[in-house]
């Protein structure tokens, strides 16, 4: 099984003035258990705009995603923002 979740392509607009050393990327989250022990992953994407095939694919265990998560949210917090639910 592979299921997309989400997906956010790049826009010029994300980058912020000044970040001239940061890499437009784009990235995608879905699901797969298409691995020999059949367990249930994460799986995450990161592409360069312009390098369709050439990005990187992490899958990440539930313990995995989780951490993902929690980092995320005290980042938000970090800078102000409400992490959201």
């Amino acid at each position: 099984m592979r299921r997309s979740i989400d997906d956010y392509p790049f826009e010029e607009s994300d980058l912020p003035e000044g970040a001239d050393d940061a890499m437009r990327l784009s990235w995608a989250v879905a699901i797969s258990d298409d691995y020999d022990d059949a367990e249930p992953r994460v799986v995450l994407t990161v592409e360069e705009v312009g390098a369709p095939g050439a990005g990187l694919v992490g899958h990440l265990s539930p313990d995995m995603a989780r951490r993902v998560r929690l980092a995320l949210r005290d980042a938000l917090r970090e800078i102000g923002e409400d992490p959201g639910a």
